[in-house]
């Protein structure tokens, strides 16, 4: 019998990777054992009754961190029992950014599968969990903007005279950006949208926005529909355009991210200084540096009357409605993991990042190789 885990995140945290809905699926479906850690969805409002009545045990966390084969979590966290007895590893670990969070399963004879690294692909929606979470980010990223901007976002015609609509410029035109587009344009704000590819020109214009391109973009086949990095002259004539838009604005939302690098600058100290006073940018890029040059990772600051939100997890302040999407592709990745053969696997290969203690995704291996 195969055991899956569940224990705790650190206090960060807000959701939930496998809510009692998909444990009894776990249960019924899978034919797998389900033990958590006692009081796990206290904070979300989930009760020990409810994961009792699904099927899960219910124990201390030592008990599940030592009898379990599978540990499933959002977030990387240390767990030593026994010396240094690790377990078989599913979450959400950003290891191509954090290299350090390999170094502790190597030599260990354990898996490790972060599903961040899963494929764009069809086959692999109802797993995509950055997908999932950016789609929340980027409508939460709005209202957040929206709580520090003192304008209106829409027009408004009254006796006393008119306000003028917000001016919205997405920065990066993904899951995120799509859905921070589509959420300001529902409040009434006039939005336009950047992003190198040109891909994303006709779904932004879909959703009313005007699309800001910059000509000669270099793509790649092996990107899986990811932003690649671009030459000095391109990024250049980048730069110009952006900073031009940037001074229109009155809220910029962030969201370019390269994975597994330093997020790149769009917004730099030139293009705040130009700025009215009362602007918000909202950077969900700044857990790998922040597209803004001065963002702070989950800090506010004020720079020249401009707030600068640095936030990658925009979606912790939805722990509801983001518990049940995580869920929804937690148990989505088991039912594909238990009902394949993961010998030459796409999916599995894609995101599978050590296997029985050696490191087994490419690009990690290239990384490791350089060190």
């Amino acid at each position: 019998m195969i055991y899956i885990g569940i224990v705790k995140e650190p206090d960060f945290e807000t959701r939930i990777c496998l809510l009692p809905k998909e444990v009894s699926l776990v249960i019924d479906q899978l034919g797998l054992e389900v033990i958590i850690e006692t009081g796990l969805g206290e904070a979300l409002g989930v009760s020990n009754r409810d994961y009792e009545a699904a099927g899960a045990a219910l124990h201390s966390r030592a008990f599940v961190l030592k009898h379990a084969d599978y540990i499933l979590s959002i977030n990387d966290f240390p767990e030593i029992l026994d010396g240094e007895k690790l377990k078989n590893r599913i979450g959400i670990f950003n290891m191509l950014f954090y290299q350090e969070r390999v170094d502790k399963f190597l030599g260990k004879n354990i898996s490790v599968f972060s599903l961040d690294l899963l494929p764009r692909s069809t086959l692999a929606q109802s797993m995509d969990v950055l997908s999932s979470m950016a789609s929340l980010a980027g409508y939460q990223a709005v209202l957040k903007a929206t709580s520090h901007y003192s304008g209106s976002l829409p027009m408004f015609t009254t006796a006393a005279g008119t306000l003028n609509p917000a001016k919205v410029l997405i920065l990066g035109a993904g899951v995120a950006g799509l859905q921070a587009i589509a959420t300001a344009k529902r409040l009434g704000a006039i939005v336009e949208a950047f992003d190198v590819r040109k891909s994303s020109a006709e779904e932004v214009r879909s959703l009313g926005a005007n699309f800001i391109e910059v000509e000669g973009y270099e793509d790649s086949e092996n990107t899986g529909g990811y932003a690649v990095e671009q030459s000095e002259e391109y990024l250049k004539k980048q730069k110009k355009l952006i900073h031009r838009h940037i001074a229109n604005a009155n809220i910029v939302i962030s969201t370019a991210n390269i994975p597994g690098k330093k997020a790149p600058i769009l917004i730099d100290i030139e293009a705040l200084d130009a700025m009215s006073p009362g602007s918000v940018v909202i950077d969900l890029a700044a857990e790998q540096g922040g597209n803004c040059e001065i963002t702070q990772n989950g800090k506010t600051v004020i720079y020249n009357n401009v707030t600068i939100v640095g936030h990658s997890y925009l979606s912790r302040e939805m722990s509801k409605a983001a518990s049940q999407l995580l869920s929804a592709n937690f148990y989505s990745f088991l039912k594909y993991l238990i009902n394949t053969n993961k010998e030459g696997d796409p999916i599995i290969n894609s995101c599978q990042v050590i296997d029985t203690g050696k490191i087994s995704h490419p690009q990690l291996i290239h990384k490791f190789e350089l060190v």
